[in-house]
C-alpha cells in the first residue's frame, strides 16, 4: 500500500508545481514532510477508504515548536485532500490542529507590485490590479461577473453569499474595458471555454507574475496590501472592514497592528538614539 501512496505522492508534487505554481523550496518541504510521515503513519483499509493514523508521526515530531508541527500537519492534510479529489478516499485520524500564535499578515510593498506589473502581460496585469485595487479574495475574483461592474463600483459576492460594493478606480476600469474589448466573455471577467477560470489558475498567474521579479507572492498578500494601504493612509477601520467583507471588525484590526509594527520599525531606523543603540 505504501508503494502506491508513494506513487501518488510523486503525482501530488507534480501537481504542486503545475498548475499550483509552488516554488521549488515549498515543493521540497512538502516532499520531505510527506516522505517522513509515510515512514510512520499507520495505514489501514476500511470499506471503501483508507485510514491514515497520524499519531505515531505526531509523537515523532512532538518536540518541535507548534508552528513547525502545524505546517507539517497542514502538508499532510493537503496531500490527503489531493488523494480524495483524485478518487482515493482517505480519512485522517489524530488530525486535531495545533494552536499557533497569530502572526501579522505580510503585504507586498507598493513598489514591488509596480515592479511586477511592469513585466506582466495584459491578463496577468488585470488579475493583479483587480486583487490589489479591490482587495478581493481569490474566490471572489474567480466569481467576478461582468454585469456586476459599473463605471465606478464593483459588486462582489463574498463569504456566506454576502454582497458588498467596492469603489472601482478609473485606471482599473480602463484596463478592464480594454481587456474585455479584446477577449469575448459570456459571464465572468476571467473565463476559459465558457466557464469561469479556476482559483488555482488565478493563483498560478499571480505566482508567475511576481516570480519574474524574484518575489514569492500569493493573491491573499495582495488583499493584505490593499487593507494595509488604506489604513496606513487614514481610512476608517469600519470602512475598510466593510470593503473587505469582514463579518467582524476584530478581523480587520490585525491590520492596525501591522501598521503599528511598521511604524515601530521606521522609528527604530530613523531616531538617532535608536541607531546609536544598534
Amino acid at each position: 500500500m505504501k508503494k502506491l501512496i508513494s506513487k501518488y505522492k510523486r503525482e501530488f508534487l507534480t501537481y504542486l508545481e503545475t498548475p499550483r505554481g509552488y516554488s521549488d523550496l515549498t515543493i521540497k518541504s512538502y516532499d520531505e514532510t510527506i516522505t517522513e510521515a509515510l515512514l510512520l503513519v499507520e495505514m489501514v483499509k476500511e470499506d471503501e477508504h483508507l485510514v491514515f493514523n497520524l499519531m505515531p508521526y505526531r509523537i515523532k515530531i512532538s518536540h518541535l515548536n507548534p508552528k513547525t508541527i502545524s505546517k507539517k500537519l497542514s502538508a499532510i492534510r493537503t496531500f490527503a485532500e489531493y488523494l480524495n479529489e483524485n478518487g482515493t478516499k482517505v480519512v485522517l485520524k489524530a488530525d486535531n490542529s495545533v494552536k499557533v500564535a497569530k502572526t501579522l499578515p505580510k503585504p507586498i510593498s507598493h513598489k514591488h507590485i509596480l515592479e511586477a506589473l511592469e513585466h506582466a502581460e495584459e491578463e496577468e496585469r488585470l488579475v493583479v490590479v483587480l486583487l490589489y485595487t479591490l482587495g478581493l479574495r481569490i474566490s471572489e475574483l474567480a466569481s467576478l461577473k461582468i454585469d456586476e461592474i459599473s463605471e465606478q463600483w464593483t459588486r462582489v459576492l463574498g463569504k456566506g453569499n454576502k454582497q458588498r460594493d467596492i469603489p472601482l478606480m478609473h485606471s482599473t476600469k480602463v484596463l478592464l474595458d480594454g481587456y474585455l474589448a479584446k477577449n469575448s466573455r459570456v459571464k465572468f471577467v476571467f473565463e476559459k471555454d465558457g466557464e469561469k477560470l479556476s482559483e488555482n489558475s488565478l493563483r498560478y498567474i499571480v505566482n508567475k507574475v511576481f516570480k519574474r521579479v524574484a518575489i514569492k507572492a500569493t493573491p491573499h498578500q495582495l488583499r493584505h496590501s490593499y487593507a494595509s494601504a488604506l489604513l496606513n493612509n487614514n481610512a476608517r477601520i469600519s470602512d475598510v472592514s466593510e470593503l473587505l467583507g469582514h463579518s467582524s471588525m476584530a478581523t480587520t484590526q490585525i491590520y492596525t497592528k501591522l501598521g503599528s509594527a511598521l511604524k515601530q520599525q521606521n522609528y527604530n531606523k530613523a531616531h538617532p538614539l535608536c541607531m546609536v543603540d544598534e
